[in-house]
């Protein structure tokens, strides 16, 4: 081999050790750095405990306190009547607020029998959700979706009947498809959306 072959072949062997070297520390930083990152999961099952305990918070110290004290009542007009809102309003409307952020990020409550139309499963994956949480209701349903440019996570959790308001309000509605509610059974879930990242 010629002097100049040598080199060239050295010259190549080194550019290939250079490119392995490159990605083998590329790769480590990118797995370093996501070893900091919080899984979607994770980041669903914050927002949706701090949702769960707000809402028996207000069942039990507000709603039930001022009832029982007799007050003032949770009622479904609560605007116009001055009342309260109904635990699930309590939700609805916390939920509206964020929306008005603009952070891409929203809850709700969803059902497969729901009282207004506007609160049933916005897409098939949300009636499936809504399908498996009413059967096994220990663990929510997740996954991704993409939507106007940005990839989403979805978690959906199961909803219980935490309070008799929510059994009465359901039970005795003129709008309601179903009427044999009872404490604790499984009414629909909550629905916890947030932004991944922008789509490509």
């Amino acid at each position: 081999m010629s002097r100049n072959g040598f080199w060239i072949v050295m010259a190549g062997v080194a550019g290939f050790v250079a490119a392995i070297t490159y990605w083998v520390i590329a790769l480590a930083v990118a797995e370093s750095r996501k070893a900091d990152m919080v899984a979607p999961e994770r980041v669903t099952s914050f927002i949706h405990a701090v949702i769960d305990a707000n809402r028996a918070n207000y069942t039990q110290n507000v709603v039930d306190k001022l009832h029982t004290q007799g007050v003032v009542e949770a009622l479904e007009h609560w605007k116009e009547e001055k009342g309260l809102p109904l635990p699930a309003q309590f939700l609805l409307e916390s939920g509206r607020l964020v929306a008005q952020k603009d952070m891409k990020l929203s809850f709700r409550l969803a059902s497969l029998t729901p009282i207004y139309v506007w609160n049933g499963p916005n897409s098939e994956f949300e009636r499936r959700g809504l399908e498996v949480v009413m059967k096994a209701p220990e663990k929510p349903f997740t996954g991704f979706y993409q939507q106007g440019g940005v990839r989403y996570f979805q978690g959906i959790y199961a909803d219980r009947a935490v309070s008799e308001s929510c059994v009465s309000c359901h039970n005795g509605h003129a709008n309601s498809p179903r009427r044999d509610y009872k404490l604790n059974d499984i009414m629909g879930g909550v629905i916890v959306t947030i932004p991944i990242s922008e789509a490509p």
